[in-house]
């Protein structure tokens, strides 16, 4: 049998998508991705074979740089990281405006691709990511039954009268005024439809007879997984998704690395980790306030740098463990807190440690996420443009002191996780649909 793993060419989107594929592998089965060649290492190192797959303009190894990307990315995501300075509404406005060059590149362009690689690989099951969604086009217009895999906060797929870029709930800290809010909601109504029209022209493209689509961020495939915990989704929500399963989490295995090992193990003192992620590890001015937050704290800090230069940190207590990447599971294995912007890896990897976590919320489905974590307990957000270094000290200091309902319930939520991961639960939920269908 073999399984199509169809990723777009960043390693955050790829690493929980591959870490599923591997309980078909270690079943004994084939399995392929369908990628661009910069995350070729990542294919190779869980032991997959990889085809060339374009998705979009960009991509990402694992530390996101503008000048690396090709003419007119490299534009578009300075834009980003200029509106996240600016705050959230701006933040999701910009990502609005830039929806269909990001999420719909050269859509029937896409699809033909995805033909040939369906044609050239004859795969037996399909996964894909949900923001694929030219992979998507393909696979709806061929009839091509396959697993779409929603990898940041539900909210990703909307329900009921949702809009895509419109976050169903905000932390308590960002709370934008009520006509900034109305404005987004215009725009990503206009968004919606535009992004709607284009999916329909596409596809008619692609299957004259194709039904049309009234909402194409809110189509899935024909086994939707979320990478998420049930624990943590309102109820209500849950009722109005499609046939679905959570997943929990994705969490990798890494390679052992020999320099965190001797780190680890050189002192006692608890250790808290720190990641803004592959993109917005370029907020330097941010990770400089988290340092200043946690030097005054008796922890030690590993922390992932990114593309911000350790100069531009501040002072950084001798003993710190400071590099551009991690091993994100290895450390946070062995954290007692971890302070990120929230993106779902980040967030799922950390659940599954029992770790709780200071948010700093900068787009997207993270204001969601955050949001969801404070509701459980399980987390503080902060405004990470406004927040300073005495509020995220303090944010963590009660974090670390964690106790009582929300420690064990977090306990007992990363020992579920542990106990069923998430691509065991990928797995089981395929093979259910496969059986019924």
């Amino acid at each position: 049998m073999t399984l199509l793993v169809i990723s777009p060419d960043y390693a955050s989107h790829l690493y929980p998508l591959a870490t599923l594929a591997t309980a078909w592998r270690d079943a004994g089965e084939r399995v392929v991705v369908a990628t661009g060649p910069a995350t070729d290492t990542i294919v190779n190192a869980f032991g997959f074979e990889r085809v060339g797959l374009q998705l979009g303009r960009g991509s990402n190894p694992g530390v996101i740089r503008a000048e690396a990307q090709p003419r007119g990315e490299d534009d578009a995501l300075r834009g980003f990281f200029a509106a996240t300075r600016r705050g959230a509404v701006a933040t999701l406005e910009f990502q609005a405006r830039a929806r269909g060059a990001d999420l719909l590149w050269n859509p029937v362009g896409v699809a033909r691709s995805v033909q040939n690689v369906i044609d050239q690989v004859r795969p037996d099951e399909v996964i894909v990511d949900h923001l694929a969604f030219g992979a998507r086009l393909a696979l709806t217009a061929t009839g091509t039954r396959h697993a779409d895999v929603v990898l940041g906060h539900p909210s990703a797929l909307t329900v009921g009268d949702e809009v895509y870029g419109y976050p169903p709930a905000f932390p308590s800290a960002i709370r934008p005024d009520a006509a900034s809010l109305a404005s987004l909601r215009r725009l990503c109504d206009q968004v919606r439809d535009t992004f709607t029209t284009e999916w329909n022209d596409a596809l008619r493209t692609l299957d004259p007879t194709a039904p049309q689509s009234d909402d194409a961020f809110a189509e899935t495939g024909d086994v939707l997984l979320l990478n998420y915990p049930a624990e943590l989704h309102p109820a209500a929500r849950t009722a109005l998704l499609p046939a679905h399963a959570f997943l929990g989490s994705a969490v990798r295995e890494e390679a052992p690395d020999e320099e965190v090992e001797r780190w680890l193990a050189a002192d006692d003192r608890p250790v808290v980790y720190v990641s803004l992620g592959s993109f917005l590890s370029v907020r330097s001015d941010v990770l400089s306030r988290v340092v200043d937050a946690l030097r005054r704290l008796e922890v030690r800090v590993a922390l992932a740098s990114g593309s911000s230069p350790r100069s531009e940190l501040g002072p950084v207590p001798n003993g710190w463990l400071v590099r551009p990447e991690l091993p994100q599971v290895r450390l946070l294995q062995r954290s007692v807190l971890a302070v990120s912007h929230g993106g779902n890896n980040s967030v799922t990897e950390a659940l599954t440690s029992g770790v709780p976590l200071v948010l700093l919320p900068l787009s997207t489905d993270q204001f969601a996420g955050a949001a969801a974590l404070e509701q459980a307990g399980f987390g503080e957000a902060l405004d990470p443009n406004a927040a300073t270094p005495s509020e995220i000290r303090a944010a963590a200091g009660r974090l670390l002191a964690l106790d009582g309902d929300p420690r064990e319930r977090l306990d007992a939520l990363g020992f579920a996780l542990l106990d069923r991961p998430g691509a065991r639960r990928a797995l089981e939920a395929i093979a259910t649909e496969t059986s019924v269908g």
